[in-house]
C-alpha cells in the first residue's frame, strides 16, 4: 500500500505500536523506507488514535493493523478481538470527534462468511464467522457500517479474499509453502507438515488488491466491496504448482500434520467480485497460479543474492 500511494504522489505517515524500535522490514526490503514517516500509535488506545490524527489531519486512512493470522486467534481471542474490532472503533470514533473529512478504509475479511454451502460469496451474503479472528473483523464491518450511516462517516470496508505476496510472514501457509519447496530444491531433505490440504480458497495478488482499496475511497459515495479473482482452488493445486515449478513431486515432500488443524475452518470459499468490477471499474489480473509462479520467483531471487 506504502509503495502504491507514493507511485501517487501521497505524503505517508505509517504507524506502529513502538515506532522507535520497529524495523519496517518490509519498507526496507521495497527500497521505501526513507519515504515514508513513521509514529507510535497504539490503536487499541483512544488518546493515542485521536492524538495522532489530531496531529496529522490526513486526508486518507487505511486501516490495516490488527493480529492478522486466523490459526493465532484461536489462541489469543482477547487480543484478535481488541486489535481488530476495539481498535477499529477508536479509528471512527476519533474520526468522527474531529469532524475532518477523513476518508477510512477498513480491512475487513473474506472470513466473515464462514461456509457458503458452494455458492459464491456477495456484498449481501449473511455472515457466518467460524474463527475469533472472523468474528472481530465482522465486528469492525458493521461498526464501520454504522459510522457511516448514523454520522455521515465516509468510510468503507473491502471484504478481500486470500492476498498473497512475498512480503507474508513465513507462518502464513502460501510463504510457508514456497520457502519450503525452494529449500528442497537447493537439497534439503525436510518434509513440508501441512494441515488441511483439501481446504478451497480464492487466491490473489496483493499489490493490485492495494489499488481497490485506494478506489474505494476515491469514489462520490462509501460503500463495501468484495475483493477476488472470483476463482477457488485448493490448497492441494497450490501446493502442486510451488513443487512442480521447481520440478518436483509435491507427494514426496509433503506430509499431513493433524496437530495444525483448526478447531473450525472453511472448507471451501468463493467469491463474487462483479460490484468491484462494475463500480470501481477494477478486476484482478493474477489468479492462484500466477500467484505461485511470481512467489517461487522472488524466493529464487532472493536465494541468489544471499
Amino acid at each position: 500500500m506504502a509503495k502504491f500511494l507514493l507511485s501517487k504522489g501521497y505524503r505517508i505517515l505509517g504507524s506502529s505500536r513502538d515506532a522507535q524500535v520497529c524495523s519496517f522490514s518490509n519498507l526496507i526490503r521495497l527500497g521505501i523506507r526513507d519515504e515514508v514517516e513513521v509514529e507510535s500509535v497504539s490503536l487499541n488506545d483512544f488518546r493515542s488514535v485521536l492524538q495522532v490524527l489530531k496531529k496529522f489531519r490526513p486526508d486518507e486512512v487505511y486501516n490495516l493493523a490488527g493480529q492478522s493470522s486466523v490459526a493465532l486467534s484461536f489462541n489469543q481471542p482477547v487480543e484478535s478481538f481488541e486489535s481488530i474490532s476495539i481498535a477499529t472503533l477508536n479509528l471512527l470514533e476519533a474520526v468522527r470527534f474531529l469532524e475532518e473529512p477523513i476518508r477510512l478504509y477498513n480491512a475487513a475479511s473474506s472470513e466473515c462468511f464462514g461456509n457458503t454451502d458452494g455458492l459464491p460469496a456477495d456484498e449481501s451474503t449473511p455472515f457466518r464467522p467460524r474463527s475469533p479472528y472472523a468474528v472481530a473483523k465482522s465486528a469492525a464491518f458493521w461498526q464501520v457500517a454504522n459510522y457511516r450511516e448514523a454520522y455521515g462517516l465516509f468510510a468503507c470496508s473491502g471484504l478481500l479474499f486470500n492476498h498473497e505476496s512475498p512480503l507474508r510472514a513465513e507462518r502464513f501457509v502460501t510463504r510457508k509453502i514456497v520457502n519450503a519447496a525452494c529449500r528442497v530444491a537447493a537439497g534439503s531433505k525436510e518434509k513440508l507438515q501441512l494441515g488441511r490440504i483439501d481446504v478451497e480458497r480464492d487466491w490473489g495478488w496483493a499489490p493490485e488488491y492495494v489499488e481497490a482499496m485506494w478506489l474505494m475511497l476515491q469514489q462520490d459515495n462509501p460503500d463495501d466491496y468484495i475483493i477476488a479473482t472470483g476463482e477457488s482452488n485448493r490448497l492441494e493445486d497450490f501446493v502442486e504448482v510451488v513443487f512442480s515449478t521447481l520440478g518436483l513431486n509435491w507427494k514426496d515432500h509433503v506430509i499431513t500434520d493433524r496437530g495444525l488443524f483448526r478447531p473450525t475452518d472453511i472448507l471451501r470459499a468463493m467469491a463474487n467480485p462483479k460490484k468491484a468490477e462494475q463500480k470501481l471499474c477494477w478486476k484482478a489480473k493474477y489468479k492462484m497460479r500466477n500467484v505461485a509462479l511470481m512467489m517461487v520467483e522472488d524466493e529464487l531471487k532472493r536465494i541468489r543474492n544471499r
